[in-house]
């Protein structure tokens, strides 16, 4: 895949499931065309990407902490286009709470129908949090409209409260 990326190949990709239940082999050729592909092919690869990995803006799937170590490369790559976008992505899988609050609803009776669902967003979370350091870089760029999503993700970072033990 070029210099970007490198590690796709070692994830195992076809025993995943995206946010939409869907097979996650989709993937990293979104990836890719993020990477290598002009503004307009990245745009949409991105907007195709966040339906993958945070459907609807607020659901998670298997694949999502597997794919955010890539998002982090390529929201710090140098010339990578769309960082404002990818940075935005980061922030509303960091933001997600949905199968955790789902479960917490259920009661422990039928808590046993969430249980990797909840493992998903907590995973997702510590990936984008292991970034950290790739967001504050971005958080203090010259350019505005990377810095500012970069800042408003920091600040995501340090108000969102842990998750409750279910």
């Amino acid at each position: 895949m070029g210099s970007l990326l490198k590690g796709v190949s070692g994830v195992r990709w076809g025993e995943l499931r995206d946010a939409r239940g869907l097979p996650a082999g989709g993937i990293p050729p979104l990836l890719s065309r993020i990477a290598y592909g002009d503004e307009g092919t990245a745009r949409l690869a991105v907007d195709e990407l966040g339906d993958r990995v945070c459907a609807l803006g607020f659901v998670v799937g298997e694949a999502t902490a597997s794919t955010v170590p890539f998002l982090l490369e390529l929201a710090g790559a140098p010339y990578a286009p769309c960082k404002a976008e990818l940075l935005d992505l980061l922030e509303s899988i960091y933001r997600t709470d949905s199968w955790h609050s789902s479960a917490a609803a259920a009661g422990s009776l039928k808590r046993t129908s969430f249980r990797e669902q909840p493992v998903w967003e907590s995973a997702s979370r510590e990936a984008v949090h292991a970034g950290r350091l790739v967001i504050a870089g971005l958080a203090s760029s010259m350019c505005p409209e990377e810095a500012e999503p970069a800042r408003k993700l920091l600040l995501a970072m340090d108000e969102v409260l842990p998750f409750p033990d279910l």
